[in-house]
């Protein structure tokens, strides 16, 4: 596992490089000591973010869990995982991390398969987009930062990977947050026609490369708007959409992202039949989207307290792209948990 800096390749660095690199990272962690508080200690060549909806913010690409993942790091205090949903991007908390990051040192990631970050080969039954890879990648993302038990605030896929996460890394995880899902394996078992008309794209992405991979080949933009079209521009900016449209665009990603589904439903719920009755331990925060299918559809709590110890929640007055429709009040849920 190993820290990209910016414009490394990864072969071996100059000494004064790594010189320069060590002596960042032990005054990053002596100052994290002294002040009582986590902070990352960043490569001294990682750059800004560049995009303006994160001031302040470093980008690094680190290699983890055999690929590289695309990272921002702002702020300080208590390290503070964040991880997107699909057909998104670490793009999705624009309006949430530059706030949380006034105290708390904040961490952005594109899973392995979206956005920046690298896209590996599927593997056997799709264990290369298993949520337990996907959650190893984080692992070890948060090590190279420094970190070996943190927070993790997640949304829609995000969220099932935070939940594995979770389930094999116990004593990493502090508190999780968990937004507008139920357990995927509860999804399956109960599917009826709402839910598989609500969630079509569940049983669509899933079938067998490259039928669906071809189909939307060229037509991201039409398939984004199908779902995110009313939220444009008011809730979902036309250059954060833009974003979302590039990165799906990709072949490689459009593929990565059909394989994230596919393997939901195989060897993920073969992880799940393994850990059945398996709580999660860590204290969990579970909001929803009142207005959407996973709130009108589910008792959320009532679903999620046979699936961990310690749980609470409540409903938001949005449909499902909570963190972009109800920021402040995310923000506001998030740090009373937090606290």
């Amino acid at each position: 596992m190993k820290t990209l800096e910016a414009g490394e390749t990864g072969e071996a660095s100059h000494p004064d490089s790594r010189r320069r690199g060590f002596l960042v990272s032990a005054a990053g962690t002596l100052a994290g000591v002294l002040s009582g508080q986590s902070s990352a200690a960043l490569p001294a060549d990682s750059e800004p973010s560049g995009e303006p909806y994160f001031p302040g913010f470093r980008r690094l690409r680190i290699q983890a869990g055999g690929t590289t993942i695309n990272t921002l790091v702002g702020g300080s205090g208590p390290p503070l995982l964040l991880l997107h949903g699909y057909p998104q991007t670490h793009i999705v908390w624009r309006k949430i991390a530059p706030d949380l990051a006034r105290d708390h040192t904040v961490v952005l990631t594109d899973l392995r398969g979206y956005g920046d970050s690298g896209k590996p080969a599927d593997g056997e039954n799709h264990a290369g987009y298993s949520k337990r890879a996907m959650a190893v990648d984080q692992i070890e993302v948060m090590a190279s930062l420094g970190f070996h038990h943190f927070a993790v605030v997640s949304h829609d896929r995000g969220s099932r990977v935070a939940h594995r996460m979770a389930l094999d890394h116990p004593g990493t995880i502090s508190r999780l947050v968990l937004m507008d899902i139920v357990p995927t394996e509860y999804m399956y078992r109960t599917t009826d026609a709402r839910f598989a008309t609500g969630y079509y794209h569940w049983f669509f992405l899933i079938q067998p490369a490259p039928l669906p991979e071809s189909l939307l080949a060229g037509k991201v933009d039409a398939f984004l708007k199908s779902a995110m079209g009313p939220l444009i521009p008011r809730v979902i900016e036309p250059d954060a959409f833009a974003q979302y449209v590039r990165c799906l665009s990709d072949p490689a990603t459009l593929h990565a992202t059909c394989e994230d589904y596919r393997a939901s439903a195989s060897i993920d719920l073969d992880h799940d039949a393994a850990d059945k009755g398996k709580k999660l331990a860590c204290p969990l925060l579970v909001l929803w989207g009142g207005k959407g299918l996973v709130g009108t559809r589910y008792d959320v709590l009532s679903v999620w307290r046979d699936y961990a110890t310690n749980v609470g929640g409540a409903a938001l007055p949005a449909n499902h792209w909570i963190p972009e429709e109800v920021p402040e009040l995310v923000v506001a849920h998030v740090r009373q948990f937090l606290a």
